[in-house]
């Protein structure tokens, strides 16, 4: 006899922190149509034998808002539900034994200050105080936030489900999923041991068993299980349960009070990966077998900062697989199978940020999209290389490996590298390249030789000088002067054809993208709120196709957001054709006689103006030539077949030595579009701006027919007075360089923070953006910045501040 088909509305995989934190917030949106199954118990994964630890300050705005959302969470639990989660409020500490970490600490207290925590930095004395069993040999100071605490995972979970409970979600435990349904594209059903059930949602919570469990649905969750240890000790003098968490990461160690005795782990520089070959089934509510060899290093950095670790005795230790992604965030969101959603990948974040996770990925799915800009935890932002198990294992393990390390801003990842690579390669590398890396590809952040031409003398102080060089003043002057080629390959490029390619891009664009054959349009996707969800230019090659070009992290993110709004009726054909084409920027007022060398094709101003597109050959290669431009220089993006690459580049650099054309990297284009007030999508605008208080309003069409997707948000928040504003500062100390996040303040109360910064080496400024209250945001306004710990003098300035009337791109 068959089993008896059920059916529920959502359907989450497993019964940990993650998945009860997702029934809970969907409970309190009004969704309790809603069942979680765990193949055993619940906790039985991982949760069970997590430190419990809580810290709030990350390294952005996004996911210290989760951890936040998180203690405010567990604050309340208790008196809610009726199940205690063990919530102790005790406060963190955070030591620095080296300078450079002293100056880690300055930076995360300017973001405390910006993000609105009540962090402090404080001497070591004031540190012994808090925790007295610490030696504070080699302390040179500490950061204090006296709302961190710690907690019970299991009595988290455990009131989480209490609480979904009540409200009327339905938890079923030792049920184990056996297939997930997906047709057509969409998520159906999903099949247990005990019966079917069919659901317009599946939530795949399941921890280190993401992996397998998204397989069921065709879907990639590149997270890989790490053996992480910690021990219990027995009862040391002075301990309570009041002391706060101690974080030593000089020495690789954690602490904090358990009963009368200390918890004790970290982060090794061998990680030990595990389940590479798959979980045994009946790996439920298992630890491992203790691996003392691989807990040596951090025992001795134990012993360094709290002596009595030397002769206490140790209570349990606890060796337990922990799912971990290949860049240690969150993996969130709706996968391309429509209605597959994702809460796993919780790497050491876990604890501290279910809640926040469990209300962000309730709004994902109640709304339509989560309310904060969660791009950086989004499944999507994984590429296909990740599909293999090596990459992401190669980079899970760097990232565990470093995860105490400093961080410095521009860092390049070491491990799986050389995967995509552009025609121009190993041009790219006789000219003596610094490579970086992004979405796989090697990309040239400036090219070493050029820095000759450079000045030593701007290298900015502390860490923005870091990833530094000359090299780039001379490639961004290069461009202003003569001209500079660039190999912009990695770019994302997508083509939306059909016959109703037209009508389907208009109701998601904000601007007019309807235009004339040939014409090229910059614009904004919004959300229904009216936030910013991709941002680029689209060009119009037929009367149905359609070229989109975007950044090269954003698109799959891009494509996504596309393809959810796409009709499923075959009038929208969707294409990414990002590796199917190379793409050379040549931009600098010599632009222009560089291609006309070694073309027969006419690149006048009045033959080929600006923002249009066109069919071209640049000696024997054709190309599609857009004359587009993020630098703010006349120039072109130049389209051509990968296979052409190669001798495009050596067509254009012969024709430009003549000329003084030099090799550009990213990095030169970042300091150019800064000088040109360019945003950037994922830190200038993000889904939680909208394009009036991005400055973006000229890119809005209000009145085009048809309307389009958050223009009715657009036409209320047009008439409102808006909450902030970007404005571009101007710093007085020119080598005093912002890196994004640093708190901006105003007569001594912090306004804002900083969303991008760097250095305009033709306007020689320090330059920052930031979002500031409007009546601020005006030209001449005096501002101060954060900079590692000094408050730098700021003024708020007109932008651009490069050729503001726009002549020299239109040349």
């Amino acid at each position: 006899m068959s089993p008896v088909a059920d059916a529920f509305r959502v359907v989450i995989i497993g019964g940990g922190v993650g998945g009860t934190a997702v029934a809970y917030h969907l409970s309190l949106l009004g969704w309790t149509d809603v069942l979680l199954l765990e193949r055993s118990e619940l906790t039985s994964g991982s949760t069970f034998h997590s430190a419990g630890l809580v810290g709030q300050l990350r390294s952005s705005p996004t996911l210290t808002k989760m951890m936040v959302d998180s203690v405010a969470t567990y604050r309340g639990l208790a008196v809610e539900t009726g199940t205690d989660p063990g919530w102790r409020e005790v406060g963190s500490l955070r030591l620095a034994c080296t300078p450079e970490r002293m100056e880690e600490l300055h930076r995360q207290n300017g973001w405390a200050a910006a993000y609105g925590l009540p962090m402090e930095l404080i001497g070591p004395d004031e540190a012994k105080a808090l925790f007295p069993l610490m030696n504070t040999d080699g302390v040179l100071g500490a950061a204090w936030l006296p709302t961190d605490g710690y907690l019970d995972p299991t009595g988290l979970t455990m009131a989480l489900a209490a609480g979904a409970r009540q409200r009327g979600v339905t938890i079923r435990e030792r049920t184990r999923v056996t297939g997930i349904t997906v047709e057509r594209g969409r998520v159906t059903g999903v099949t247990t041991d005990a019966c079917a059930i069919t659901c317009e949602v599946v939530v795949n919570a399941g921890g280190m068993f993401a992996p397998e469990i998204g397989a069921m649905a065709g879907v990639t969750v590149p997270a890989i299980p790490m053996a992480h240890q910690y021990l219990v000790t027995e009862a040391i003098d002075g301990v309570h349960p009041d002391l706060p968490q101690l974080r030593d990461p000089d020495n690789l160690v954690y602490f904090r009070p358990e009963v009368a005795g200390l918890v004790m782990g970290g982060y090794e520089r061998e990680p030990a990966p595990w389940g590479l070959d798959g979980i045994p089934a009946d790996f439920n509510g298992k630890l491992l077998p203790p691996d003392w060899p691989r807990f040596e290093e951090i025992s001795r950095g134990a012993v360094r900062r709290v002596p009595a670790m030397a002769d206490i005795g140790v209570r349990q230790v606890i060796n337990g697989p922990e799912a971990f992604t290949p860049d240690n965030e969150f993996i969130l969101g709706e996968s391309d199978v429509r209605g597959f959603f994702v809460a796993a990948g919780f790497s050491a974040h876990g604890i501290a940020g279910a809640g926040g996770v469990g209300r962000q990925v309730a709004h994902w799915i109640v709304d339509g999209g989560p309310p904060l800009d969660l791009w950086k935890m989004d499944i999507r932002r994984f590429g296909a290389q990740y599909r293999t198990r090596s990459v992401t294992l190669a980079r899970s393990i760097e990232n565990y490996a470093t995860y105490y390390d400093i961080h410095y801003p521009n860092e390049e990842r070491q491990s799986a590298r050389d995967l995509r690579l552009s025609p121009t390669y190993p041009r790219l590398a006789d000219l003596g390249c610094a490579f970086g890396e992004k979405s796989g590809w090697e990309r040239p952040n400036w090219f070493e030789a050029n820095a000759a031409t450079g000045d030593e003398a701007l290298r900015p102080r502390g860490w923005a000088g870091r990833h530094w060089s000359p090299a780039i003043g001379a490639e961004a002057l290069a461009t202003r002067n003569a001209a500079a080629l660039f190999d912009e390959t990695s770019f994302a490029k997508i083509e939306i054809s059909g016959p109703g390619a037209a009508d389907f891009l208009q109701g998601l664009c904000a601007n007019d993208v309807a235009r004339a054959i040939g014409r090229i349009t910059y614009t904004q996707m919004l959300n229904r709120r009216g936030g910013i969800e991709c941002d680029f230019t689209v060009t119009r090659l037929a009367e149905d196709r359609f070229f989109i070009v975007t950044g090269t992290a954003f698109g799959n993110h891009d494509l996504g957001w596309i393809r959810s709004h796409a009709p499923d009726d075959g009038s929208v054909s969707l294409t990414d054709v990002t590796s199917a084409r190379a793409c050379l920027g040549i931009w600098g007022p010599r632009a222009r006689d560089i291609v006309q060398s070694v073309s027969t094709d006419d690149w006048s101003n009045e033959a080929f103006p600006y923002l249009t597109a066109r069919p071209m050959t640049i000696g024997p290669v054709p190309v599609l030539a857009l004359r587009v431009t993020y630098v703010g220089e006349l120039g072109w993006e130049l389209y051509a077949p990968m296979e052409y690459g190669l001798a495009l580049w050596d067509a254009l650099w012969t024709a430009g030595q003549p000329h003084g054309l030099v090799a550009g990297g990213y990095r030169a284009i970042d300091a150019l579009r800064l000088e040109k007030g360019y945003r950037v999508w994922s830190a200038d605008i993000t889904p939680e701006e909208h394009p009036y208080q991005a400055g973006l309003g000229f890119a809005v069409r209000l009145n085009k027919p048809g309307g389009f997707l958050g223009r009715d948000a657009l036409l209320a928040l047009r008439d409102a007075t808006p909450d902030r504003a970007l404005a571009c500062l101007v710093l007085a100390d020119p080598r005093a360089v912002a890196l994004g996040n640093e708190p901006v303040r105003v007569d001594g109360a912090v306004v804002g923070r900083v969303t991008s910064g760097g250095y305009g080496f033709a306007v020689e400024r320090s330059i920052a953006y930031a979002y500031l209250p409007p009546a601020l945001a005006i030209p001449g306004q005096r501002a101060e910045v954060d900079v590692f710990g000094e408050w730098v003098a700021a003024t708020v300035s007109p932008e651009p501040l490069y050729d503001p009337e726009g002549l020299r791109l239109r040349s």
